[in-house]
């Protein structure tokens, strides 16, 4: 069982910066491959990046590409979204979420554990 906690969302202007962090509980964080996703008003939830275990492998989706960076801190339980220029396109509430291993880590259906949520609202 993990249990997940987002934190940092808020509001920016359009070229600023955030940092998400999602805090887990849970002996098996570690062993857990991470993501980060997005839902917009009236729109479907998305992928936007995510974690292998250790680290050491990465993926995001072309719209964030080159100004987010996922990390994680395993002695922490918690992994981060540095999220740079900021777009207005990018306001949307964001989820962690956790998954036992790499394969099909864009699907939202085969995430098993996802946090509540924090939005993150980019102004023009």
């Amino acid at each position: 069982q993990v249990h997940l906690v987002e934190s940092g969302g808020g509001l920016v202007q359009a070229g600023g910066s955030l940092r998400l962090s999602c805090a887990a509980s849970g002996r098996t964080f570690n062993s857990y491959t991470m993501g980060w996703f997005r839902q917009a008003p009236g729109l479907e939830r998305e992928f936007v990046a995510a974690v292998s275990w250790n680290g050491g492998s990465r993926d995001y989706a072309d719209s964030v590409k080159g100004r987010f960076t996922i990390s994680r801190d395993n002695a922490k339980n918690t992994v981060y979204l540095q999220m740079n220029s900021l777009k207005p396109e990018d306001t949307a509430v964001y989820y962690c979420a956790a998954r036992p291993g790499w394969r099909s880590r864009f699907s939202i259906s085969e995430y098993d554990y996802w946090g509540q949520g924090t939005q993150v609202t980019v102004s023009s």
